[in-house]
């Protein structure tokens, strides 16, 4: 059997699954399979597809009709500029996290905290970005640190990476020009409504802090103080709903010149706050 021929008939599986998205996921899928960059695919659909290539899309075919994520089953996300490696253990990321990359980057930063890193997707684009920077990432997990320390040594990066497992600020020393986090923040009300791919297989730690998912905020909202720079900023990415709420929370604990910036479908998605600079001082501007 040619590729071509498999891939359609893994689509029409993959669509009587329920799957949206299943020729493209399908095709993804058949790329990983098959050993291929996934903008090459269409050059190899002609070939004849081995016994092996047939039972490892045959395997991704079930695991995606099972709703497990694309990126986990492929173990790779392309994420900013960059490919970052993808598990159980870590959030998938998502193209609009990309916003709150785009706006710590508007502005050079010497030393950047990562809270919550994950796979370090965050972290790691905006070093890549901004080569005269250093950067921590923490985690409470010691397998999604792991993930995170494979991506930095893939792009590079691991000399100016420290990867520590703390509580948000519990186990971190020394101070910082910015800080940013994409932290849990689903609602637990919210929690049964998500899609499967998500609810289903991502960390339950990574999406939900429990409660009314602003738990997180109000812990980084009172530790970012002390471990920033006068002038720094801290950039944090927020639910739909969630804007106003962040912004209280930074408001109540000093920060000045707060704004809230909208995705592409016009959904409050990242919260920037910063820290007042010293009157007459040179901290950050």
């Amino acid at each position: 059997m040619r590729a071509q021929e498999s891939l359609v008939l893994g689509t029409r599986a993959l669509n009587a699954a329920g799957i949206e998205g299943a020729a493209g996921d399908a095709r993804r899928l058949m790329a990983h399979a098959l050993g291929v960059a996934p903008e090459r695919l269409t050059m190899a659909l002609g070939d004849e597809i081995t016994a092996d290539q047939q039972a490892a899309f045959d395997a991704a075919l079930a695991a995606r009709a099972a709703h497990q994520p694309v990126a986990q089953i492929t173990g790779r996300r392309r994420f900013w500029r960059h490919e970052f490696r993808v598990t159980r253990d870590t959030l998938d990321p998502r193209p609009e996290t990309e916003l709150l990359v785009a706006a710590a980057l508007e502005e050079p930063f010497a030393r950047v905290i990562d809270l919550g890193t994950g796979t370090g997707c965050i972290l790691l684009s905006l070093l890549a970005d901004m080569p005269f920077a250093t950067g921590t990432g923490t985690d409470l997990s010691e397998a999604a640190l792991a993930v995170a320390g494979e991506n930095a040594a893939a792009l590079g990066l691991a000399a100016r990476v420290r990867l520590l497992r703390s509580d948000w600020f519990a186990g971190v020393s020394g101070v910082f020009d910015l800080i940013v986090s994409n932290p849990p923040y689903i609602a637990e009300a919210e929690m049964a409504g998500l899609a499967p791919e998500v609810r289903d297989w991502e960390p339950r730690g990574a999406l939900t802090p429990g409660g009314d998912g602003l738990d997180a905020y109000r812990a980084l909202a009172r530790g970012a103080g002390a471990r920033l720079l006068p002038g720094g900023r801290v950039l944090f990415e927020i639910g739909p709903t969630q804007g106003a709420a962040v912004s209280e929370l930074l408001a109540a604990q000093g920060f000045e010149r707060i704004e809230i910036r909208r995705d592409l479908d016009g959904r409050d998605r990242v919260v920037i706050g910063r820290k007042p600079a010293q009157e007459g001082g040179c901290g950050c501007v």
